[in-house]
């Protein structure tokens, strides 16, 4: 009886984790609602957010915070790839190289901000380097890669943070399709980069699409580098939210929670439409198979 029981009571931590996210969640999404009753806000409405939505800054931070998590997943997963790739076919996928792909994604955020602001900046080491190399006379001339409209420096650190997480969490799966499937096509006369994006790369989908996901959400939702490495107007959006909320008149808090609303619900409905496309997916292959 008392080892039929030990699954459940191994859930019980998991469980009151998830109850108090869930009752943080459900709290955040009432005061989007207006609804704080130690400010003497009692009544529940949309005001909130129709004013959020009609602020010019709302959709400026929102385009912002899409732009930077669809680029930074793009160019993360595609590096991802390579990488894995390169320590398939290189026969170095061992125990080694996983442990240097982990520094990374252990790095703080904190962190890899300022490894960006020391390489990358108008005085860092980069443009350093380009002015002892004569293509820059003045250390001003070198672009301003940071602290830019476009994100760019936010973009370079979620890419050096989040490239090495999906070769870490696609290498595995990849090795064990490389060993086997792909070493049966080159047999059959394919060529090595054939045989990779003609059997390895697709059957690898699953893994990386699953990572692009992951960090296509947290991207979209992080604050620190956009707090650390953005400009101060157009604000990403998780910015812009904390604002509100440190706003000195508590009445402000609405508007803040109101736009961690709209993050949750482009969020939901992002893994809505992800798990949507993925089950369609599935159900292809099944009915290729019945066949």
């Amino acid at each position: 009886m008392i080892k039929k029981a030990v699954p459940y009571i191994l859930l019980v931590p998991f469980m009151v984790l998830l109850l108090i996210l869930l009752l943080a969640v459900a709290n955040s999404l009432l005061q989007g609602l207006g609804y704080m009753p130690v400010l003497g806000l009692n009544k529940i409405s949309l005001d909130y957010y129709k004013e959020v939505f009609l602020n010019p800054d709302f959709s400026s931070s929102l385009l912002l915070s899409l732009y930077i998590s669809v680029i930074s997943t793009i160019f993360s997963v595609v590096i991802g790839v390579l990488i894995c790739a390169a320590l398939i076919k290189t026969k170095r996928a061992e125990k080694f190289y996983r442990n240097v792909l982990r520094i990374p994604i252990l790095t703080p955020h904190i962190v890899v901000a300022l490894f960006v602001v020391i390489i990358f900046s108008q005085s860092g080491i980069l443009s350093r380097i380009w002015y002892h190399l004569n293509i820059i006379n003045e250390i001003n001339e070198f672009p301003n890669i940071i602290y830019n409209r476009k994100g760019i420096g936010i973009i370079l650190g979620y890419i050096w943070k989040e490239a090495p997480f999906v070769a870490y969490f696609v290498l595995s799966f990849m090795e064990s399709i490389s060993v086997s499937y792909e070493e049966a096509a080159i047999n059959l006369g394919a060529s090595p980069i054939r045989s990779f994006f003609s059997v390895t790369l697709p059957l690898s989908m699953p893994a990386i699409l699953n990572a692009a996901f992951i960090i296509l959400i947290f991207s979209f939702g992080a604050y620190e580098l956009p707090f650390l490495l953005g400009v101060t107007k157009p604000k990403a959006l998780p910015v812009q939210a904390y604002v509100e909320y440190s706003h000195p008149d508590l009445r402000h808090r609405p508007y803040a929670m109101a736009e961690n609303g709209v993050m949750i619900l482009i969020s939901l409905v992002m893994a809505a439409l992800y798990f949507y496309l993925w089950h369609k997916k599935l159900d292809g292959i099944r009915k290729s198979y019945d066949k």
